[in-house]
């Protein structure tokens, strides 16, 4: 077979962090993409404005550097497990993967699940350890970790002798020499490795046009944009051609566009061929895995698997006393237009109606797939209430079966016991426990996702900062019984509407924890404050203190205020209990009780217990 050697299709995966998007900076830079005057910002791949705040990758994007006389394809793989479904669709349309690696922090969690899904492709890997000029690198451990890896995983023998690139992204240096001394001034032995090592493309143009759709964009002037690679035959603009539906019903469509990719841009061009990973445009309802054909020569490739969601919330309309106050789109309407344009780019996620219009359950990968999604929402001016996100069980051959994560946790020795014992009562199990004599123990676990749930605060106070946790799916297992995981804590909940005075604060704040600031708008049933006691206690926060003429001589000196704990969106998601909502608007982010009249809640905690006892 003919091969295309013009072009290479590669993928980078790494784990959050080990510098991955800094790389292809220097990668677009080098390669002369760029013209000499323009301006490229610094992790010039995380385009929206989350992934540039979080220093995460949450879409996977596609561009492309020229290296001499070979045009060099390269997807960015998100490295946080929420977003799975985007990396196993990417290795389909790649032929190589380049692993990069922290030369200090070595094969993370994240790694691992990434380089699983390229090796089950049987992709070729080139692997990379980055950050050499850190002064803590250790190299050559990291080369026999990763090793490790690749034979846990399963990979074949060509696989287990990967070639190996030394760099330093942020100075945008590379050797296949460990040396840090005896790094090169650019990245050129990196794209001499891709060139030589990764496999070119077929070159099939001859035979019929087979194209398949792995990533979706929405564009507001051409609809739906189908970004994909064709694996066989020619595309030209207005060819008539057939699109094989995942239900097995075929549709009829021209093409109206097809755009390559340069450095960051996309390129109008009028013809692709075998290899080409290209972006097609005047297809209405394309979705994920779906094959383009010649109508005359109609014949699917195998569809893609798609990562089912494992997370689920209720999205309701906002009903608190404060709605409408701060947000521009408030009704059922506009949030059920926002939630389904949202599927048509985001194909891990699931909306259902329910039986109010006003209410819809959404399924997602995880924690932060579905908190991406409120505050991208909160951000364009909706205004919304979500409950606590509960897993989603499955029935597997007659068992209830819930989803399990795999649990990396690196902490300093003193804090293994409280560690252990944290996750042990969250139905925890301990696979295997690592300590290398730096001080440093890596624990690794199977916890059940819910006993995950709100577990980060607990987290970080037992390790006081210092702990570092990462986890990703591992499978669906039966459900442990019983009570897993879940806050301990009652709250202090507000019996009047009203502004948070500081006199009120300080009244309560032997009580517990306090979360709002003096000044803060505050209604009835708002959550104020965790009590430190097991029950929730209603207190008065916004009462004024009483203005007399008497002055006592030393009645008014000045007492000092706790700070309060001010929560994040996902602290506040976690934080939630089966009675309560997390009010979210553009300004602002409150907790709050489902019922908020002090004696209906009494009476509906009444019912519900006399219901269970009987």
């Amino acid at each position: 077979m003919k091969s295309r050697n013009d072009i290479r299709n590669i993928a980078i995966i790494a784990h959050v962090d080990h510098g991955k998007t800094t790389l292809v900076d220097e990668l677009l830079k080098q390669s002369g993409t760029f013209r000499a005057n323009e301006h490229v910002e610094e992790r010039a791949m995380d385009s929206n404005d989350l992934e540039r705040e979080r220093g995460i990758t949450i879409l996977a994007k596609n561009t492309a550097v020229q290296y001499k006389e070979t045009k060099i394809n390269i997807l960015d793989t998100p490295g946080h497990a929420d977003f799975g479904g985007e990396v196993e669709r990417i290795m389909k349309m790649v032929d190589g993967v380049l692993l990069v690696v922290d030369a200090y922090e070595g094969t993370m969690p994240q790694t691992r699940f990434v380089l699983k899904k390229a090796l089950e492709q049987k992709i070729t890997p080139i692997v990379v350890v980055n950050k050499i000029d850190k002064d803590s690198a250790r190299p050559e451990e990291v080369i026999d970790e990763v090793l490790d890896l690749f034979i846990e995983l399963g990979a074949n023998e060509e696989q287990l002798e990967f070639p190996v690139i030394y760099a330093s992204a942020i100075q945008g240096t590379a050797s296949p020499d460990p040396d840090p001394s005896k790094q090169e001034e650019n990245m050129e032995s990196l794209y001499e490795a891709i060139v030589e090592n990764i496999p070119a493309p077929i070159d099939n143009r001859e035979d019929p046009l087979q194209f398949q759709v792995a990533l979706l964009d929405y564009n507001d002037y051409v609809g739906r944009i189908g970004i994909g690679r064709v694996f066989r035959g020619t595309m030209k603009v207005g060819q008539q051609v057939a699109l094989m539906k995942l239900d097995g019903s075929v549709k009829q469509f021209r093409v109206t566009k097809i755009f390559g990719f340069i450095g960051l841009k996309r390129v109008e061009i009028e013809e692709a061929v075998a290899g080409d990973l290209i972006a097609v445009s005047g297809m209405e309802d394309i979705n994920v895995g779906e094959t383009v054909t010649p109508v005359e020569h109609q014949e699917a490739l195998p569809v893609l698997r798609i990562d089912e969601p494992t997370l689920q919330m209720t999205f309701l309309v906002n009903n608190s006393p404060f709605a409408g106050r701060e947000g521009k789109f408030v009704t059922s309407r506009k949030i059920e237009e926002r939630l389904k344009s949202q599927l048509e780019t985001d194909v891990s996620l699931r909306v259902e109606d329910t039986d109010s219009p006003d209410v819809w359950v959404v399924s997602g990968r995880g924690e932060l797939h579905l908190s991406i999604l409120i505050e991208n929402m909160r951000r364009e001016g909706f205004e919304l209430q979500v409950s606590k996100p509960e897993v989603i069980v499955k029935v597997i051959d007659g068992v209830r079966c819930e989803p399990v994560e795999r649990v990396q946790i690196d902490v300093p020795e003193e804090h293994t016991g409280s560690i252990m014992e944290s996750i042990g009562a969250r139905k925890g199990e301990l696979l295997d426990m690592i300590n290398n004599g730096s001080g440093q123990v890596r624990l690794i676990f199977n916890v059940p996702a819910r006993g995950l749930i709100g577990y980060s605060t607990e987290f970080l106070t037992i390790t006081r900062g210092y702990g570092i946790m990462n986890h990703t799916f591992d499978s669906y297992q039966p459900m442990q019984q019983g009570q897993v995981g879940g806050r301990r804590q009652g709250v202090l909940v507000s019996m009047e509407t009203g502004k948070s005075t500081q006199y009120g604060t300080m009244g309560v704040e032997d009580r517990g924890v306090i979360f709002v600031e003096p000044g803060t708008d505050i209604y009835e049933g708002m959550i104020v404050g965790e009590h430190n006691r097991e029950n929730d206690l209603t207190v008065n926060i916004v009462k004024a203190k009483q203005m007399t003429n008497m002055r006592s001589a030393n009645k008014d000196q000045t007492t000092t205020m706790k700070k309060p704990r001010i929560m994040s969106l996902e602290e506040s998601l976690e934080y939630l209990n089966d009675d309560e909502y997390c009010e979210v608007t553009p300004e602002s982010i409150r907790l709050r009780k489902k019922i908020l009249d002090k004696n209906e809640r009494e009476k509906s905690a009444k019912k519900k217990k006399y219901a269970e006892t009987n």
